[in-house]
């Protein structure tokens, strides 16, 4: 009987992915994924069968790995983690009863980012995606200014893209309602990638331009400072 692991294989890199990860890739016979997430992890699957999809091919991607999951062990990857605007619910979604299926977390751009600019996401927190495709624009932006009324680090996935340049400038726009020009922001590029960038700056000084999808934009809360280079949002310690 076969089996589906849902793979969440982290930011990109081998010696950044947890081991039930690794140990998930090696055990499967199929490797099922987006083209871009197979090659990194090419150094693990020599010699297994490859499934892989374009972008927006989700539907398909899970369907597929749920019908080869039928008699072999299959692994569906996504980076990052897996539940996080990964495949995990997808594939929940579209199993029947007879699919055995597993999830395997695996370490979120927020959280690999956080770790490069500090301890930012040391207090409550919450992940928004500026991306409009499944999720219409006038409802994220309502979820971005609750969340900075609320007084959340925020971390926003998929902050800027070509087709929506103006999205990450309005919603930052809508923080600053709630939040002081000096509320620390940090933005990390490619992280625990190959070209990695990290930069902290505020609100004041924040420029959207700099920002792509390939892009973490974490912005701190109300108490979040910046100490000797790092961000750090403090949970409440008394020393």
């Amino acid at each position: 009987m076969g089996k589906l692991y849902v793979v969440g294989i982290g930011p990109g890199g081998i010696e950044h992915m947890t081991l039930k990860a690794k140990q998930a890739i090696e055990e499967s016979e199929v490797i099922v994924g987006y083209t871009k997430y197979i090659k990194l992890v090419e150094d693990l699957i020599v010699d297994k069968e490859i499934v892989q999809t374009g972008m927006r091919g989700e539907i398909e991607r899970c369907k597929k790995a749920l019908e080869l999951s039928q008699n072999k062990i299959v692994s569906i990857i996504s980076t990052g983690d897996a539940g996080i605007y990964g495949m995990a619910g997808l594939i929940l979604e579209v199993k029947e009863e007879n699919h055995i299926v597993e999830i395997v977390p695996g370490v979120t751009a927020a959280v690999a980012g956080a770790a490069l600019l500090g301890a930012p996401l040391m207090h409550d927190s919450c992940y928004i995606s500026l991306s409009d495709l499944m999720t219409p624009y006038n409802l994220i932006k309502k979820r971005v200014e609750l969340a900075a009324q609320g007084d959340f680090v925020i971390s926003f996935y998929n902050p800027r893209s070509k087709g929506r340049p103006y999205y990450l400038k309005e919603c930052t726009d809508l923080i600053r309602k709630y939040r002081h020009g000096t509320t620390p922001v940090g933005v990390v590029r490619n992280a625990l990638r190959d070209n990695e960038k990290v930069k902290l700056c505020t609100l004041c000084t924040f420029c959207e331009d700099e920002v792509d999808m390939l892009s973490i934009v974490v912005v701190g809360n109300s108490n979040t400072f910046i100490k000797e280079g790092k961000m750090i949002t403090p949970r409440g310690y008394v020393f």
